[in-house]
């Protein structure tokens, strides 16, 4: 599996149009609560309330500087870090209007976010040891793809593919169409010779044909144990000796993914880890925290 860096974060620009977009759907033509309150420097605290894993402070920086340039944000976790409920994130110094503003909109990334990242470090640490990488799916929540995927790698994970562009992945319709699995892969390198090319098989004889067209990784979906562990030892075996990385994908779950992992694939992709999210519980309060000295 390629090397990815953990905490690189998508364009600036990408950031700003996520959140000048979430902050149109809230504020439209203006926050009339808001507007009732004298517009006075106040303080604010971010607090979390349950166990996670943090992931999204750009655009949570983001949605507070788009209403007040400078407001002053001092965190006091890291992008990754395990918190546990209680732990105060953030403070906040600015206008009092803005605080409140932006309070929904910049809870919304962080809280989606942190799921994700909290999700994919559940996943991570259940098949540590084993040498098997946790990747996402482009099962995200349409116009935060490139938000989630970042948050998968501040919970450990790898992405897989960001869309349709990036990769060639041969799947059964397009085997169909092609009229065989050798057909499909050879059609991919003619067209797309510099793409990453992963192909998808739904039989152990659809797995000897890949592995001998050649690709850089091969998803064996929803093989049963048996069969799972056959398509290890066939890709292991002499003349393939593992150089086509096996990937699994369907019907793996926290309890499941360890046992996968051990049965010797190379990678599991998890849709679950951005379409099934739970959001983390935060809030954003005007006022000094207790556990804060003054």
């Amino acid at each position: 599996m390629p090397g990815t860096d953990r905490f690189a974060t998508p364009e600036p620009e990408l950031i700003a149009a996520d959140v000048a977009r979430a902050l149109a759907e809230d504020i439209g033509s203006g926050d009339v609560t808001s507007a009732l309150l004298p517009d006075t420097a106040d303080i604010a605290y971010l607090l979390c309330k349950q166990d996670a894993v943090i992931a999204g402070r750009p655009w949570f920086d983001a949605c507070h500087r788009a209403l007040d340039p400078q407001v002053q944000i001092d965190w006091r976790t890291t992008e990754g870090e395990s918190v546990r409920a209680g732990t105060v994130l953030a403070t906040l110094r600015g206008r009092s209007r803005s605080l409140v503003s932006a309070e929904r909109t910049s809870l919304n990334f962080l809280q989606t976010l942190s799921a994700t990242a909290t999700a994919t470090a559940a996943f991570v640490a259940a098949v540590a040891g084993t040498g098997t990488y946790i990747l996402d799916t482009r099962k995200t929540l349409p116009g935060l793809r490139l938000a989630q995927k970042y948050a998968v790698r501040c919970g450990g994970g790898h992405n897989h593919r960001i869309g349709l562009f990036d990769t060639v992945m041969l799947k059964e319709n397009h085997i169909r169409a092609a009229g065989s699995l050798t057909a499909a892969v050879h059609a991919a390198r003619a067209q797309q010779p510099h793409l990453p090319l992963v192909v998808e098989v739904e039989t152990l004889e659809q797995l000897r044909e890949a592995l001998l067209a050649g690709c850089e990784r091969i998803l064996i979906d929803d093989f049963d144990p048996a069969t799972r562990r056959k398509a290890v030892r066939i890709a292991a075996a002499a003349p393939f000796n593992r150089m086509i990385p096996l990937e699994v994908s369907g019907s793996v779950d926290l309890a499941s993914v360890r046992a996968v992992a051990e049965d010797g694939v190379d990678c599991i992709s998890i849709g679950g880890l951005t379409k099934h999210v739970q959001a983390i519980d935060l809030s954003l309060k005007l006022g000094t925290h207790p556990s804060i000295a003054a």
